[in-house]
């Protein structure tokens, strides 16, 4: 019987053939905390005498939301995972002097890789499906069986294929790509499915824009995101690979049979495809850039980063939409890079100094501003053009505040024009 890729995944990894809808138990290849999550985990592993970690290679702790310490109970937050990392020599461990934000951090690590069965207490964890991986965000207690037992259970997810045809137009990413299918199936449509995203439109897409479609899944409900592994995936790997002078181990790579079974099969035409707007308070409200900018919303801050595009070519696209110009004197822009390694590359291909001398703020790699933690708190009535993944009531701050989503040119065009405004023109 023909397979999906990730019941491909689930397969090699119990040593038999699975198929959607079954429950299995079977080996992660590696667990992400972070500051928030994991003092709970932490709890938990400790609160049933457990003295060591099942596989001490295969967990990760990222300190990334409230990293500089926002306040003392942050402080005292992140000093629970610390104590933990030390006591248990943990190796990877990824704390202020190499911060970032961990889906961005664990590929560039080279922790995560194709074939692999990814945890973490993070609902965007479905970002690492970019790699060829099946990756998912389950509870903090999950983790904590994981760190105990090396292992957790999972219902095979039944798939959805989302084919792309065509090739990408002007000032369009796989931001807008993600936009228009969470547009289609709506904020619950792919309720514990695995989005499996193909088709040559793919081919347009560098690995940023692959982690920012897989990176949303879970916006369309989904249990996964996956693309199969090509060319590119394999051209990172390698640049990776040479960066951190190896991999966590080799790369597996699994591919979906043609006549696998997919419950839904959706397909967009990316040579129509404009830049989409989220309006609030869903992520599937979503409108072209030809539509929204006529509404001319007034903005009183513009953000780049978090997860889905705190990535090199995220700055790069605002930085050349940006140079020589300034943004409008009502509108904050802050910029967060993803990585410290990312704002290192960024400031010497000359983007940051752009971005500062166009009136931006760039901080450090956090996810502060996306979960309305700090670094970016909207206030009462005010509105935002951002990168982020979510925007709900009070997302980024007060619940009166309005967030809509876009892609890093739509957001560094509205900065400058003081309204929700269009990058191609």
């Amino acid at each position: 019987m023909p397979q999906t890729i990730t019941e491909k995944i689930f397969t090699a990894h119990v040593g038999h053939k699975v198929y959607a809808d079954e429950i299995i138990e079977c080996d992660i290849d590696m667990v992400i905390g972070n500051d928030i999550t994991t003092p709970i985990s932490i709890k938990e592993f400790e609160k049933v005498g457990a003295k060591k970690l099942a596989k001490p290679q295969n967990f990760s702790i990222v300190m990334d939301h409230f990293i500089p310490a926002k306040d003392i109970a942050s402080a005292n937050q992140a000093r629970i995972s610390r104590d933990f990392a030390f006591k248990h020599e943990l190796k990877n461990f990824f704390d202020e002097r190499d911060m970032g934000i961990e889906h961005a951090l664990m590929p560039e690590k080279g922790l995560v890789v194709s074939g692999d069965v990814i945890i973490g207490a993070d609902s965007h964890t479905c970002t690492h499906g970019a790699l060829g991986a099946f990756s998912t965000g389950m509870g903090s207690t999950d983790l904590a069986y994981a760190m105990i037992t090396g292992k957790n259970w999972f219902k095979i997810p039944q798939s959805n294929k989302v084919e792309f045809q065509g090739k990408l137009q002007k000032m369009v990413s796989g931001k807008d790509l993600i936009l228009e299918v969470i547009r289609i199936l709506g904020v619950d449509g792919a309720l514990y499915k695995a989005l499996e995203f193909c088709g040559e439109g793919i081919e347009s897409l560098n690995m940023d824009d692959r982690f920012s479609l897989c990176n949303m899944a879970i916006e369309a409900g989904a249990k996964n995101g996956i693309v199969a592994a090509d060319s590119t995936t394999k051209a990172f790997l390698e640049e990776v690979k040479m960066l951190n002078k190896g991999l966590r181990s080799e790369p597996i790579f699994h591919y979906s049979d043609n006549n696998a079974n997919y419950i839904q099969h959706i397909t967009i035409n990316l040579d129509t495809l404009e830049p989409m707007v989220a309006y609030p308070f869903l992520p599937s409200n979503g409108k072209t850039i030809s539509e929204s900018s006529k509404d001319k919303i007034a903005i009183q801050q513009a953000f780049i980063g978090s997860c889905t595009n705190g990535r090199l070519s995220d700055l790069k696209i605002a930085s050349e939409i940006l140079k020589g110009k300034k943004i409008d004197k009502k509108v904050r822009l802050i910029v967060t890079p993803g990585t410290q390694r990312i704002y290192k590359l960024a400031y010497e291909a000359g983007y940051i100094q752009t971005l500062l001398d166009a009136g931006a703020l760039v901080s450090n790699p956090t996810c502060g501003a996306c979960l309305g933690g700090y670094m970016g708190i909207l206030g009462d009535t005010e509105k935002c053009i951002s990168t982020t993944n979510r925007n709900f009531v009070g997302r980024m701050g007060a619940r009166t505040s309005e967030v809509y989503l876009a892609n890093a040119a739509v957001v560094a065009q509205s900065a400058i024009e003081g309204i929700i405004a269009d990058p191609r023109t």
